[in-house]
């Protein structure tokens, strides 16, 4: 080992703070100022910062429980295969 690097076996005068300890206080956190939307702007003003397209205002809420959809799409899809298998052998009866 070089005498740069210190030994990693060797104890250190480390330890944990005491609990009557001061702990400093968090820093605050910055308020979100509202931003506004971006006005509409045309494929020839369209910068990189602003690009060509519509702003969005208004935008439909998101659903909170987007795992019904799902299960609805899977139970929809097995339904659609089992009425396609019946379908099938009434044909080839």
């Amino acid at each position: 080992m070089s005498d740069a690097t210190p030994d990693p076996f060797v104890p250190t005068a480390a330890a944990p703070e005491p609990e009557g300890a001061a702990v400093p206080a968090p820093e605050p956190v910055p308020v979100a100022v509202p931003v506004e939307p971006t006005p509409t702007v045309g494929a020839a003003e369209a910068t990189f910062s602003q690009p060509a397209g519509s702003a969005l205002l208004d935008a439909q809420p998101v659903d909170p429980h987007p795992e019904k959809l799902v299960g609805a799409a899977f139970a929809g899809g097995l339904v659609t295969a089992v009425f396609l298998k019946v379908l099938a052998k009434r044909r080839h009866a």
